[in-house]
């Protein structure tokens, strides 16, 4: 009987040619090192670096098509399980076998004859290739689940974090968490897109690995990268984490409605400075009023119309500066004395420090929604473990469910940390009365319109003139003041404390200013 030829094969379990770089050196080396010993002469190699585990392998396909068109030849390989990790290629090779198309098998840690011992002592060693396949992979399982249960991370630190591996959890980087904050900062203001963004992060140093500005997609992922709330994601799920969250709930999902606003930007126009558009409409015909330049007096102004989009309107012109006096004088309406505004302030710090503002009752009620909202999310695990709801269903409503969950947090964590409440709103109110009266005398239109829009409803223009609603509490504020009269009380007056604590208590108890339960 003739000597069979063989071919030669090596195989190592990962793609990455940073791990075992010597597993299939170190196989060639001793496999022909075999061959010379035993005088086995070789027909070719065949090297690959893939996974056994599943069908599917090109190198080993192009090894069996050959063999399937030959006869009487031999495989060398390390072990069984170089050749198969699974029933499909395992099954193959001894169907070679039968057919006589493998004639034999040569292993250095392995004996094999094609007689029925054989192939049984083959089948089950292939066999104990797929149970440790198996088995390793029941084992990793299993330590993931129970990472997942403990909150650790399971992965490389992601931007903004790094690992730790004596408590084998991330911690936040020093230098790039606060440039992941910062970046959030940045794009919830609306102004930036993601290619100003790379940018704004080049100059910070974060760049490719290539040194250039990231991708729209890697800018993307770090707008949405739920690791930043402390979560940690798996096969499509986040799992609550037991590492320090970066950033916030509130402007984690004050940028992702940014994001959201941005999903379809509409293409814009490039439009002339005209301050005051988008502010007014027509009070004869409701239509929006426009703005254009136009000549007159030896110069150059800006006027605003109706745009008579609806029909006939009888509204004209009014210059641009007339139409700011107006706004600016309506501005003045509401721009406080100073002393007033100090005793304002004064009492706002008496309430904060006498604590008033019910923290207790609303720490409680931050305690209740967060019992409720883990209520929901045992009971959604608990359905999808007995198979009620789909799977769909289950991971878009937890992901609500912990959102919502991490929100509330929040909010406990910044009212406990620094002590927001009612009265931080009311601080804000009396110090935009005092911008108003500085705004009454300014000239920065844009600031004047977005006061304008800020304190006031139902803007229209009508007979050239300008007039609005105030919202609450500015027309408390307006009415106290027209009561009051525009002079200043003289210094010592007793009557301006009672009257500012008059506008204030009024202002709280009529207006949205009054905290909530």
């Amino acid at each position: 009987m003739l000597k069979p030829k063989y071919f030669l094969y090596a195989r190592k379990s990962t793609e990455d040619d940073d791990h075992q770089v010597m597993s299939i050196e170190a196989q060639l080396f001793e496999l022909r090192e075999y061959a010379r010993r035993e005088n086995l002469e070789i027909l070719a190699e065949f090297t690959e670096a893939k996974s056994a585990k599943k069908p599917g392998r090109e190198k080993f396909a192009a090894m069996i098509a050959q063999i399937e068109k030959m006869d009487g030849v031999g495989i060398l390989a390390w072990h069984p399980d170089r050749l198969a990790r699974n029933s499909v290629d395992g099954d193959k090779v001894i169907y070679l076998v039968d057919i006589g198309k493998i004639v034999s098998l040569r292993f250095p840690q392995f004996w094999f004859e094609p007689t029925p011992q054989g192939k049984f002592m083959l089948q089950v060693a292939f066999g104990q290739s797929k149970y440790f396949s198996d088995n390793l992979v029941e084992n990793v399982k299993r330590g993931i689940r129970q990472k997942l249960r403990r909150g650790e991370w399971l992965t490389l630190a992601p931007f903004g974090y790094v690992n730790n591996p004596k408590t084998r959890q991330i911690e936040p980087h020093p230098t790039n968490s606060k440039i992941v904050t910062k970046v959030y900062e940045e794009y919830v203001k609306g102004t930036h897109s993601y290619e100003s963004l790379a940018k704004f992060l080049a100059e910070l140093g974060v760049v490719t690995k290539h040194g250039t500005p990231l991708a729209r997609c890697g800018i993307h992922h770090l707008l949405t990268n739920r690791a930043y709330l402390g979560f940690v994601k798996h096969h499509g799920e986040w799992y609550p984490g037991n590492f320090v969250p970066i950033l916030s709930a509130t402007l984690f999902e004050s940028v992702q409605e940014v994001l959201r606003r941005k999903s379809r930007p509409r293409k814009s126009k490039k439009r002339h400075d005209f301050p005051f558009t988008g502010l007014l409409t027509c009070g004869e015909c409701g239509c929006a009023i426009s703005a254009q330049f136009a000549r007159g007096h030896g110069g150059i102004y800006r006027y605003y119309r109706c745009t008579k989009r609806k029909g006939k309107c009888s509204q004209s012109y009014v210059q641009e500066t007339a139409l700011a006096a107006q706004l600016k004088t309506r501005i003045q309406s509401v721009a406080m004395r100073d002393l007033w505004i100090k005793e304002m302030l004064r009492q706002v710090d008496e309430w904060e420090k006498e604590g008033v503002h019910k923290s207790r009752s609303f720490v409680q009620n931050l305690d209740s929604k967060l019992r409720e909202t883990q209520e929901k999310l045992d009971k959604l695990v608990s359905a999808y473990i007995d198979g009620d709801i789909p799977k769909d269903i289950y991971l878009a409503k937890k992901d609500e469910l912990m959102r919502r969950k991490a929100s509330i947090t929040g909010q406990k964590e910044d009212f406990g940390r620094t002590g927001k409440n009612w009265n931080e709103p009311l601080r804000s109110w009396i110090l935009d009365i005092q911008k108003a009266e500085k705004l009454s005398q300014s000239d920065n239109f844009p600031e004047i319109k977005g006061f304008v829009q800020k304190i006031g409803t139902n803007h229209q223009l009508l007979d050239k003139s300008a007039f609005f609603s105030f919202r609450p509490p500015w027309d408390f504020a307006a009415l106290r003041l027209a009561q009051s009269g525009p002079a200043e009380p003289r210094s010592g007056e007793a009557t301006s404390l009672s009257e500012s604590e008059r506008l204030i208590l009024s202002a709280q108890q009529d207006s949205n200013l009054q905290p909530t339960a």
